[in-house]
């Protein structure tokens, strides 16, 4: 009996080259970078009442994420604890950090993940390079990071990989002898293994340069993967940490000298749990589904996961699995009709998703915070007005920007200081407001509690006071609070109290850009560009200014119709000098002087249509306007 597709691993497409980034110990590093001194001693930074992240030089002393303030403490006395509540910091390092790398992509493909991880699709620069190798000399290589440019880039090897691979190139390295013949695009062998092969290589010199750039020019370290999708890129990754890089070698399909790929090598022996794309409920399901029983998910807890061990490998190959049972086990409120065909794939490894070209804007601003109890209307109040004036300010910051064109000059003394600057202008406006909290389960009748992750939401219109960039931050706060929110809360929440929650949440979503000069924009700017006009036209306004010749030019004047007169008697006269002449040689008077004679000047005034008078009223018009006037002498109604 034919085994049915669905059973079958799906087609894989590794036409990309996809590098991520992910900056080591990313909010403590933001820190050391502020202050260099700090890269030598135990550094944690913290968050409410634990520690959110911590540098290696802490980790080597026993300090590791989400440790108690406290327990922290006693592991290590000399640790230096910072605050890191206020993200502004982190936020700003991780957008120059973002646009630094963005810079080296042709194709424009840079998407970041977060404040401290990047993809970047390379597939163009390094297509474009390989078609350039010299396959006689391939240790002489030469990467060009600029197609105008053949000076920009960086000298390199091809003839083996930067970094670490997996699996690593002791174990039956060849990649020195691989390339007897140059792969083309039309290689078949090995289902076209060489020519992935190198363009692997040139993605691990280029991820190798630019890790070094970063560090050089920045003062930050990362950790990078490179594949040929955004799922296996970044947990490659993930095998030598921090400060290193790993590519996840071919061959990526099973071929006659090797029975399973390199792919399903490496991806099986990770935790359901810890594939992306594959969230917390969604691996909890496949957990109970192949245990046959219900996970022991509040015990032996673990980050991303539970100890309940349950890898890609035991759900891939449990009997009879395949897309449409997955389909069946994952199905639920909001769930994609597709999710089976997705987890499918990303069990095979496959992932097709494209890395998301660089944005102006964010698609959405959202602000948080955790509570151990929230239960009281006068505490929901306050929360939400911290929250939404931090939303305010977050999208002034990311969602505006300086008009030089609007740039106020109000030289008034009264100016309020909390008035929002007026030469700022939207780059895009928020359509929707949501709010979402998270509140605990009741308790059990043993007094203990359920562990939920379920969070619920409402939504509204944002409102368009909102976008009042004269109002205060202040103004706008108070009033979206009392007006909105409050209302969406009464209605996630009709009780009165008791609601027990454990995180409020504000966000702006659904971006719809404003019109702008650039083709991100939602449309061009018409006011922008009429209030524009005089100075972009500038260069070709024509004035007529009275201006009086200076001395100079009116000697020089002289001098030259003597040396005509001269000239004229010498060759007889002067219309037998200009026929030897050419045209740009003659000479004019206006070329000489600002003064012009007014019989020099012939507007032909003389020959234009004076017009008539009408016989009735007198008055006088254009020859073709009198035939109406009579007109309405006879019919004056």
């Amino acid at each position: 009996m034919r085994e049915p597709l669905s059973r079958h691993a799906p087609r894989r497409h590794d036409d990309r080259l996809i590098i991520h980034f992910d900056y080591d110990c990313f909010y403590a590093a933001v820190f050391e970078a502020e202050n260099p001194v700090l890269k030598s001693l135990p550094l944690a930074v913290q968050q409410k009442h634990i520690i959110v992240t911590c540098n290696y030089e802490a980790r080597r002393r026993g300090l590791h994420k989400l440790q108690l303030i406290k327990e922290a403490r006693n592991t290590c006395p000399d640790v230096i604890i910072v605050l890191g509540e206020d993200l502004t910091r982190f936020r700003n390092a991780s957008k120059d950090l973002y646009n630094f790398l963005r810079s080296f992509v042709w194709s424009q493909k840079a998407e970041r993940l977060g404040f401290d991880e990047v993809f970047l699709d390379v597939t163009s620069i390094v297509d474009y390079n390989l078609d350039l190798l010299n396959h006689n000399s391939l240790s002489e290589s030469f990467f060009h990071l600029d197609r105008t440019d053949p000076t920009v880039g960086f000298a390199y090897d091809a003839s083996c990989f930067a970094g670490n691979t997996f699996p690593s190139s002791t174990e039956g390295d060849t990649s020195r002898s691989l390339f007897t013949s140059f792969p083309t695009a039309d290689t078949t062998e090995t289902n076209g293994t060489d020519r992935l092969e190198i363009r692997l290589r040139l993605g691990s010199h280029l991820a190798q340069y630019l890790r070094h750039q970063l560090e050089e020019q920045k003062g930050y370290t990362s950790t990078v993967g490179i594949s040929t999708n955004k799922l296996l890129s970044k947990l490659v990754g993930n095998v030598n940490k921090p400060t290193n890089q790993t590519t996840l070698r071919p061959p990526y399909l099973p071929t006659s000298g090797n029975a399973q790929s390199n792919v399903l090598s490496f991806i099986d022996n990770h935790d359901i749990g810890k594939i992306p794309g594959i969230g917390c409920k969604l691996s909890h399901k496949l957990r109970n589904y192949v245990l046959r029983r219900e996970a022991k998910f509040d015990e032996g807890l673990v980050w991303g996961g539970t100890k309940e061990n349950v890898k890609v490998r035991d759900v891939r190959l449990y009997p009879g699995m395949s897309s449409e049972v997955l389909n069946e086990v994952l199905k639920g409120p909001g769930s994609h009709k597709d999710i089976g065909v997705k987890v499918w794939g990303l069990l095979h490894g496959v992932d097709d998703i494209d890395v998301g070209k660089a944005r102006s804007v964010p698609r959405q601003i959202s602000i948080e915070d955790s509570y151990l109890r929230l239960d009281t209307l006068p505490q929901i109040h306050k929360e939400l007005l911290m929250l939404t004036s931090s939303l305010i300010h977050r999208m002034h910051i990311d969602l505006t920007e300086t008009d030089d064109d609007e740039k106020a000059r109000d030289e008034d003394e009264n100016n309020k200081a909390d008035i929002i600057d007026m030469s700022r202008r939207w780059l895009a406006h928020p359509r929707v407001l949501r709010l979402t909290t998270r509140p605990r389960p009741p308790m059990r009748a043993d007094g203990t509690r359920s562990r939920t992750f379920k969070r619920i939401s409402r939504s509204t219109t944002m409102p368009s006071f909102v976008f009042r960039l004269t109002d205060s931050i202040e103004t706008i706060t108070e009033k979206l609070v009392n007006e909105a929110l409050l209302p969406l809360f009464r209605k996630l929440h009709p009780e009165a109290s008791g609601w027990d929650l454990s995180l409020v949440n504000v966000a702006a979503t659904d971006m719809m850009e404003t019109a702008s000069d650039d083709k991100h924009g939602g449309g061009r700017d018409i006011g922008r560009m009429f209030r524009r006009q005089d100075e972009v036209l500038k260069e070709w306004k024509v004035q007529d200014l009275d201006i009086a010749p200076s001395q100079h030019d009116i000697d020089e004047q002289h001098n030259a119709e003597d040396d005509l007169e001269m000239m004229s008697d010498d060759y007889g006269n002067a219309n037998q000098l200009n026929a030897r002449k050419g045209s740009e040689d003659e000479l004019f008077h206006t070329q000489t002087t600002a003064i012009e004679d007014d019989s020099q000047w012939d507007s032909g005034d003389d020959e234009l249509d004076k017009g008539d008078a009408c016989k009735i009223c007198g008055a006088t018009m254009p020859s073709f306007a009198m035939i109406a006037h009579e007109r309405f002498h006879i019919n004056p109604d």
